[in-house]
């Protein structure tokens, strides 16, 4: 946690070829929006962007502006809404190797 108290995330994981139209889609609606905002998760941002070796890997970024991280994800993994999405998303997507989900990226540079 940086010294404004917020956290800050970024998540790197690869997105099936095939799926690009389909996990667009999926984000022009309102998705989880409310749910993350209710478990203090603000400023969601997710990019796509192809390597030279053809893969797509979306990358994302996130402020957490609450107290106890680890209590408001697990809550937030009980939420039916939010499983419903992954149960939606976890299928378009191909984790890097021993990963099962989201890789968490090192940030090594901040400009406040």
């Amino acid at each position: 946690m940086d010294d404004d108290g917020i956290r800050r995330i970024g998540m790197v994981i690869g997105l099936k070829e095939d799926c690009i139209d389909h996990y667009r889609a999926l984000h022009d609606g309102p998705g989880v929006r409310d749910l993350l905002q209710t478990y203090n998760i603000v400023n969601f941002n997710i990019f796509l962007q192809r390597m030279p070796d053809g893969k797509v890997y979306e990358f994302a970024y996130y402020e957490y502006h609450g107290k106890n991280y680890d209590a408001d994800m697990a809550k937030l993994a009980k939420e039916p809404g939010n499983i419903a999405w992954l149960k939606q998303t976890d299928p378009t997507q191909t984790p890097l190797e021993n990963h099962k989900s989201w890789a968490v990226m090192e940030r090594i540079f901040f400009n406040p």
